[in-house]
């Protein structure tokens, strides 16, 4: 039997990088949710607020027989922009950064490499800003967070803000994908 591994990510709204990594093979489980918050149980509204420290973030359970870490970075780094600082796109605010909150020491140490390996290839003319820091505490977002994406496909913000980025997850990492999400 496999042991399950678990990151937390934050790459801008949860809505977007849930939709992503549902996605992926080998994923068991993904959770959006608020990472690294100064205080119990946020609310979507207090974390709005920008007063809580928390960013919106998804926990991903994954399979590492079936799924690398570092793919999984490699997938992370390139669905979002990892040079944009408590931002992405028109989504502004400290709840927007881009950070990787590593759970062991063996983490930590392919998330430092896989952002080195990053800045060292030339994908991206501007740093990279993401904060790498221990996790502290998570705390799952309300349930109609849930599979956004998903059961609201027509809605604006999905058609032109996630929905671009799943495709680029179908085009870029086709194999990677689990059969019945590739169309």
């Amino acid at each position: 039997m496999s042991q399950f591994n678990t990151i937390t990510l934050a790459g801008g709204c949860f809505w977007c990088t849930e939709a992503v990594f549902q996605r992926l093979k080998g994923v068991i489980a993904v959770v959006s949710g608020y990472a690294a918050s100064h205080i119990a149980n946020p609310s979507y509204e207090a974390v709005c607020s920008g007063k809580t420290g928390a960013a919106e973030a998804i926990q991903v359970t994954y399979d590492p027989s079936i799924l690398s870490l570092d793919k999984l970075l490699e997938i992370f780094w390139h669905v979002h922009d990892p040079t944009t600082l408590n931002r992405q796109g028109h989504d502004v605010g400290t709840q927007y950064r881009s950070a990787i909150f590593y759970q062991t020491d063996e983490q930590k140490q392919l998330v430092l490499a896989s952002k080195e390996a990053l800045e060292k290839s030339g994908d991206y003319k501007k740093p990279i800003v993401t904060e790498i820091a221990p996790f502290t505490n998570f705390y799952p977002a309300e349930g109609y967070h849930k599979e956004y994406y998903d059961k609201n496909r027509s809605q604006p913000y999905c058609m032109f803000v996630i929905d671009p980025k799943v495709q680029k997850l179908l085009k870029e990492y086709r194999s990677e994908v689990k059969a019945e999400n590739v169309r």
